[in-house]
């Protein structure tokens, strides 16, 4: 699976380059934009990894609450390590927290305890989390379609999603359940963690008529947070990403010979759904097409051997991607105008700034993310 670490390392750089522009090269921003858009290609590239690789963690143990305990241990530890990054930034002064941090602090807390902030139209602590919402409402479908005995259904759940994108485009309610002020959201947010939790206690239980009930609640709460209560990018687009990771593990099928490629081939339609999505946009048209055919090479590339450095990209990944945002935030403490700044400078920077974001990185896998990773093994042996 190192074509898949590989291509992860490729998405979370593209992502860093899309924030850079903001911070060190602005007026490259929308000349580029305008063509490609670097970060929608790079998270789009990461849901069909996700895609591909998630459903497989779980079919591989055949055990929901291995999945959960090595799913926790893969995000919440280095999702606490940015977390005390945002607060070290804010006593150097940083004031970049949405404004309901201040008057909603509850309603925000545990929806992001829950990584569902962006399902209960909740701001992000930091930019880049929106994607973790989508990863982790793909994380509860599967868990519900496994338990249901569905799981294997990839290909009608890809093209079931992608109509519901399609369909549902500019007609689908945006925060319908969350608008209505600080209370509202408060209670929004305290339902669905109390019901996500449930259904997650009920699909661990001893009793098949419990575990599918349980499985039933978590499926319907998703779907319906995904239809009418999304945030960021859209409802249309959020369909859409969901669509892209079941596409992803349809693919997964057609390579382990569960399906044959025929049937896999009707997943094509999705990234076509999403073009159609994006007709105004030709920057994340061009993304979208850019990020399927990366992953398609890489599926034919993948008995190959990976050159070591996309590997390690691969490997550090997940923490390139959630703590760029961090050091690009400080260098905006010294260049708050980086236009005044010369590119001469601005360059040199930009180049320091990567290398303190791989360096970063490094360390945080080395001393965070691959010690949970073998807490993960030893609690699920």
């Amino acid at each position: 699976m190192a074509w898949l670490d590989a291509l992860r390392g490729i998405a979370a750089m593209m992502v860093v380059v899309e924030h850079a522009f903001k911070f060190l090269l602005p007026e490259a921003r929308l000349p580029v934009k305008a063509v490609f858009e670097p970060g929608w290609y790079g998270v789009m590239v990461f849901f069909l990894v996700s895609g591909f690789i998630v459903p497989a963690s779980l079919e591989r143990r055949g055990s929901v609450r291995t999945f959960w305990i090595s799913r926790f241990l893969r995000l919440y530890p280095l999702f606490g390590v940015c977390v005390v990054g945002v607060g070290l930034l804010m006593m150097a002064g940083w004031d970049g927290l949405h404004i309901w941090w201040g008057q909603r602090p509850v309603a925000l807390t545990v929806s992001h305890l829950m990584m569902l902030q962006n399902l209960l139209a909740v701001p992000n602590l930091v930019n880049v989390m929106w994607t973790l919402s989508y990863e982790m409402a793909f994380y509860l479908l599967v868990t519900a379609l496994f338990t249901l005995g569905i799981h294997r259904q990839s290909v009608a759940g890809a093209l079931g999603l992608a109509v519901g994108a399609v369909v549902g485009a500019g007609t689908l309610p945006a925060a319908l359940l969350s608008t209505g002020g600080s209370g509202r959201m408060l209670v929004v947010v305290l339902a669905v963690a109390t019901v996500l939790i449930a259904g997650l206690v009920a699909v661990l239980t001893l009793s098949r008529a419990v575990r599918q009930a349980g499985a039933i609640v978590l499926a319907a709460t998703v779907l319906g947070l995904l239809t009418v209560n999304q945030s960021y990018p859209s409802p249309g687009q959020g369909l859409l990403i969901l669509a892209t990771m079941f596409a992803g593990t349809a693919l997964y099928r057609a390579d382990r010979g569960e399906i044959s490629w025929n049937q896999a081939g009707w997943v094509a339609l999705v990234p076509l759904a999403g073009i159609w999505l994006t007709r105004d946009e030709f920057g994340l048209q061009t993304a979208t097409v850019a990020a399927w055919m990366t992953f398609a090479v890489g599926m034919l590339l993948r008995h190959r051997n990976i050159p070591r450095s996309l590997a390690w990209l691969g490997l550090i990944s997940y923490s390139i991607y959630l703590l760029h945002p961090l050091l690009l935030e400080a260098v905006e403490r010294f260049w708050p105008e980086p236009l005044t700044v010369p590119l001469a400078l601005r360059l040199p920077a930009l180049m320091g700034v990567l290398a303190l974001i791989l360096g970063l990185s490094t360390l945080t896998w080395r001393f965070v993310e691959a010690p949970a990773q073998r807490l993960s093994r030893r609690l699920t042996s």
